[in-house]
């Protein structure tokens, strides 16, 4: 495992068909993608990358309202971040507000040039929203 400075941040984006998964770089200032996974595999590549290199932090993206209230599917959030916790006790595990994230990579990836039907391949849009949430927090923690 790395030193405790080059540990990785985890970002991600749940959603009840796919999991969207990113990683920082090993100087926490850029997201990267790390692909889309159920909660199965979720877990096993959340325990390679704490084997391999360590993680610091899992930030969760927490969607809150237009209003910055709860909805319903914080309470999903909850549990699953409970869950987490449960599978990797000692790691680090926060939310992070991620309201208009999955709005934001699609507005992203349409400017980006890609047609239509490859911003629509399953798990495309949930990694972006996953690294919008990552950079998000490595921003506003630089």
């Amino acid at each position: 495992m790395s030193s405790s400075s080059h540990k990785r941040i985890i970002g991600i984006d749940f959603g009840t068909k796919r999991i969207g998964v990113a990683l920082s770089d090993p100087l926490r200032m850029f997201a990267q993608p790390l692909g889309t996974f159920d909660m199965e595999g979720l877990v096993r590549v959340l325990s390679r990358v704490r084997d391999d290199e360590g993680i610091e932090l899992v930030v969760v993206g927490y969607p809150m309202s237009d209003k910055g209230e709860e909805n319903r599917m914080t309470g999903v959030i909850d549990r699953f971040v409970a869950e987490l916790r449960e599978s990797f006790p000692g790691t680090l595990i926060e939310t992070f507000d991620e309201h208009r994230s999955s709005r934001t990579a699609m507005k992203i990836l349409a400017a980006s040039g890609s047609s239509r039907k490859k911003r629509n391949e399953k798990g495309r849009l949930d990694t972006a929203a996953a690294c919008l949430i990552l950079q998000g927090y490595l921003d506003s923690h630089s």
